[in-house]
């Protein structure tokens, strides 16, 4: 038996392209504070996925960790952990790793974070009550190298596009401004959104100043009611 006829034996024939693509070993880190979540969004990944490597993280500092240790090929990420925001969460990543894709999944509606999640960097964003099929189909698009929206967050994108009149003034706050409002109408008491975001009192009071001249508020007491009536309590916090 000739050399070549051995080498063709051990290594059988050439793969074509698309035996070659599912011999690529999909690398995906899933990142949310619950293990209950981690674990389910692992089965269907698994499922769907075989052979792929799923590895874990439960807040932004082990993803970090775990994206400067290992390459991945796509991050699963959690909007709404304890500690650093999972915008802040994001644009910390992106800046580890700006190329890495991310798929925000998320227990708040989309109407009101999706757009800052995507104009931060996210190549998605999906609602933690959709079917399992439509997180593995926005995976799968995301790691062709395209974007995905739902569609009713797609019919959003359309409508207010280009559209500033009639836009709501919390769309006018920079992110950081837009935390802040957030923690103030759950209630947080300036040295406590101090500490939750590393900054001084100072800084706040500054940020607090600033939102209520763009919203035309006079006190705390009119924000919180602001943000009752549009349904931002709970976002972007713990």
């Amino acid at each position: 038996m000739s050399p070549k006829q051995t080498w063709a034996i051990m290594t059988g024939p050439p793969l074509d392209q698309t035996q070659q693509m599912e011999h690529i070993v999909t690398k995906i880190l899933v990142v949310d504070d619950h293990a209950v979540v981690r674990q389910g969004v692992k089965q269907i990944l698994n499922e769907q996925f075989q052979g792929a490597v799923i590895g874990e993280a439960r807040n932004a500092e082990e993803m970090i960790d775990r994206i400067r240790k290992f390459t991945w090929d796509i991050v699963v990420l959690d909007v709404g952990m304890p500690g650093k925001s999972g915008l802040d969460a994001l644009k910390d990543l992106k800046q580890v790793c700006p190329k890495l894709p991310v798929l925000v999944l998320s227990a708040y509606p989309e109407d009101q974070l999706a757009r800052r999640m995507l104009k931060a960097g996210a190549s998605g964003y999906l609602t933690k009550d959709s079917a399992p099929n439509e997180l593995v189909q926005a995976l799968k698009k995301i790691l062709g190298g395209g974007k995905f929206v739902s569609a009713s967050m797609a019919e959003l994108l359309v409508a207010n596009l280009n559209e500033e009149v009639g836009r709501p003034l919390h769309e006018l706050l920079s992110d950081r401004e837009y935390q802040v409002m957030c923690l103030i109408a759950v209630g947080k008491s300036l040295k406590e959104i101090a500490d939750d975001l590393c900054v001084g009192i100072s800084t706040v009071n500054t940020y607090r100043a600033r939102i209520l001249e763009k919203m035309q508020f006079k006190n705390n007491t009119e924000l919180t009611h602001y943000a009752i009536e549009n349904r931002l309590v709970n976002r972007l916090v713990s």
